[in-house]
C-alpha cells in the first residue's frame, strides 16, 4: 500500500505543483475578476459532473464488480464488461454533453444564479460554459480508463494525466489569450484542447493491457451490478462536491471576488488533499474490493487500519501546516498583478476555514471505500444526505456574519459530519475495530505536531512583512518554513521510535 500510494502521490504532487503555477499564472493575468469569476463557475460546472459520475459513483461502483471480474472470470469476459460499459457510459455522457452545450444559459441559471444581476457577466460564463462542457465527456472517458488501470495496479499513469490540463492552460493563457478580443475564453478552449490530450494520452496503455474498449450494445452480468451499486453512490460519494458547488452558487450572489477568493483557497487545500487524500483511497478501494470479493475479512480490516493511520500521521500535520501558513501561501502563489492585497486577504480567510476540515475530507475518502468494496451503497447515502443538509443548513447561518468564509466553514462541518458517521456505521456492523498500537501512536504524533506549531509560530514572519517581500524572499521563506517544519515534525517522530513500517504491521 505504502509504494502505491508514493507511486501515486509523487505523480500527483507533480501534477498539483503545476497546477499552482497554472494558478499563479490566471491570477497573475486575471486577478479576481469578472472574467475571473466566470471562467472558475463554466470550469467548476462540468469538473462537478466528472466527479459526481466519473471519479465519483461510476468509480466506486465499477471498479468492486472490474476487480471482481478480474478475480474469477476470463481476461475475455473482463474484455466484455468493459466494452458494455463503455457503451452506456458513452451514450449518457453524449447525451449530457448535448444538453450542457445548447442549454449552457440554463444552467448558469441554476448553478450561478447571482451572476443574472449582471447580463455580461452571466452571458460571458454561458458562452465559456458552452466551450468547457464537452470537456466532462473526454475526462470522464479518462477516468473510465483510470478505473481499469488502477484495477490492474498501474497507478501512475492516471495519477500523472492531469499534468496535460496543467501545461494546456498554461500555455492558452500565455500565449493565445492575448490573441483574443475576449482574452478569458482563451482559458475555456484550453480545457477543452486539454480534455482531448489527457484521452489519447491514456490509448496506448490501454492498448497495452488488451482492454482498450470496443463500445458494445451486448449486456454483461456486470453492468446490471454496476447500474444497482452506481445510482445510491452517485449521491453518497459526491456529497463533498455537491457542498462546494452549493458554495459556488451561494457565492455568486456575494461581492465579485467571491468565487475566485473560494477557488484560489479550494485549490490550496486541494493539494494535499490530492497529493495524499486522493492518492490513498485511489489505492485503498481496489485493494479492499479485492479482499472483499475473497472474503479476506482481516487483511480488509489491517488495510482500513492502516490506511487510517497514514491519515494521522501525514493528515494532521498538513492540517495545522495549511491553517498556520495560510496566508503566507496566498500572498506568495497569487499577491501578483492583477491579484491585490484585498484578494489575498479574501483568500486567506476561506483557506483557514478550509483547512480545519483537511482531515474530514481525507477521512471521507478512506471511510467511503470501505462501504463501497463490500457493494453497501446504502449507508453511505444516509450519512451523505447528513451531511448535505448539515452543510446547507451552516451556508445559511453563516452566510450573513462571514460571507464567504463562513461558506468554506459550513463545508468543514459538513466534512467531519460524514466522517464521523461513516466511522460510527463501520464500527456498529462491525466492519472494522482498531487494531493495537493507536494510543501510542497519537501520542507521538501530538508531540511531533506540538513541536511544529512551535516552529511556524516562532519563525513565521509577520503579514505586513510578508507583503513588503519580493517573489524569490517569499518562495525562500515558505519553503524553509514547510521544509522546516517537516523536518521537526519528522525528527521528533523518528527520536520517538516510530518506524512506519512497523507500525502498518500491527
Amino acid at each position: 500500500m505504502i509504494k502505491a500510494a508514493a507511486t501515486v502521490g509523487s505523480m500527483t504532487m507533480i501534477s498539483r505543483l503545476l497546477g499552482f503555477a497554472r494558478d499563479v499564472i490566471i491570477a497573475r493575468y486575471f486577478g479576481a475578476s469578472m472574467g475571473a469569476d466566470a471562467f472558475f463557475v463554466a470550469f467548476k460546472i462540468p469538473n462537478f459532473f466528472r466527479r459526481l459520475f466519473a471519479e465519483g459513483a461510476f468509480s466506486q461502483a465499477f471498479v468492486p464488480v472490474l476487480a471482481e471480474a478480474k478475480e474469477k472470470r476470463e481476461h475475455s469476459a473482463v474484455k466484455h464488461l468493459v466494452n458494455a460499459i463503455s457503451f452506456r457510459l458513452g451514450g449518457i455522457l453524449l447525451i449530457l454533453t448535448a444538453f450542457g452545450v445548447f442549454g449552457s444559459s440554463l444552467w448558469m441559471m441554476v448553478f450561478a444564479p447571482g451572476f443574472m444581476d449582471d447580463p455580461v457577466k452571466f452571458d460571458l460564463a454561458a458562452d465559456m460554459l458552452a466551450i468547457t462542457f464537452p470537456y466532462l465527456l473526454l475526462i470522464s472517458l479518462v477516468a473510465f480508463s483510470s478505473a481499469i488501470m488502477n484495477t490492474y495496479n498501474q497507478f501512475a499513469v492516471p495519477a500523472f494525466t492531469p499534468v496535460f490540463l496543467n501545461l494546456v492552460l498554461i500555455s492558452f493563457a500565455v500565449w493565445v489569450s492575448p490573441l483574443l478580443d475576449v482574452p478569458v475564453m482563451a482559458l475555456a478552449w484550453g480545457v477543452l484542447v486539454a480534455g482531448v490530450v489527457q484521452l489519447l494520452f491514456h490509448l496506448p496503455f490501454l492498448y497495452k493491457l488488451d482492454l482498450l474498449p470496443h463500445p458494445s450494445r451486448k449486456t454483461d452480468p456486470g453492468v446490471g451490478e454496476v447500474k444497482r451499486l452506481m445510482l445510491p453512490a452517485l449521491f453518497g460519494v459526491s456529497v463533498a462536491q455537491i457542498n462546494l458547488l452549493i458554495d459556488t452558487v451561494l457565492a455568486s450572489f456575494l461581492v465579485t471576488g467571491s468565487v475566485s477568493w473560494l477557488y484560489y483557497s479550494d485549490r490550496l487545500m486541494e493539494f494535499p488533499l490530492g497529493v495524499f487524500g486522493v492518492a490513498l483511497a485511489t489505492v485503498v478501494l481496489p485493494g479492499l474490493s479485492k479482499k472483499a470479493a475473497n472474503q479476506d475479512w482481516q487483511g480488509f480490516q489491517h488495510d482500513l487500519d492502516s490506511a487510517l493511520r497514514l491519515v494521522l500521521l501525514i493528515g494532521l500535520p498538513a492540517t495545522l501546516g495549511l491553517l498556520l501558513l495560510a496566508q503566507p501561501m496566498v500572498a506568495t502563489l497569487f499577491f501578483y498583478g492583477e491579484f491585490t492585497a484585498h484578494d489575498t486577504n479574501m483568500a486567506s480567510m476561506s483557506l483557514m476555514a478550509y483547512s480545519f476540515g483537511l482531515l474530514g475530507f481525507i477521512l471521507v475518502k478512506i471511510l467511503a471505500p470501505a462501504f463501497y468494496a463490500r457493494k453497501d451503497m446504502k449507508t453511505p447515502v444516509k450519512v451523505a444526505v447528513v451531511a448535505l443538509v448539515t452543510n446547507i443548513i451552516f451556508n445559511l447561518i453563516l452566510i450573513g456574519p462571514f460571507a464567504h468564509v463562513g461558506l468554506a466553514a459550513a463545508t468543514t462541518i459538513s466534512a467531519f459530519v460524514n466522517a464521523g458517521l461513516l466511522y460510527w456505521y463501520l464500527q456498529k456492523q462491525g466492519v472494522f475495530k482498531p487494531l493495537e498500537g493507536w494510543a501510542k501512536l497519537f501520542l507521538q504524533v501530538a508531540l511531533a505536531n506540538t513541536a511544529m506549531v512551535v516552529f511556524l509560530l516562532y519563525f513565521t514572519p509577520a503579514v505586513s512583512v510578508w507583503h513588503g517581500f519580493d517573489v524569490w524572499n517569499r518562495l525562500l521563506w515558505l519553503s524553509g518554513l514547510v521544509l522546516g517544519g517537516m523536518l521537526i515534525y519528522y525528527s521528533v517522530l523518528s527520536v520517538q521510535d516510530l518506524n512506519l513500517k512497523s507500525l502498518l504491521k500491527k
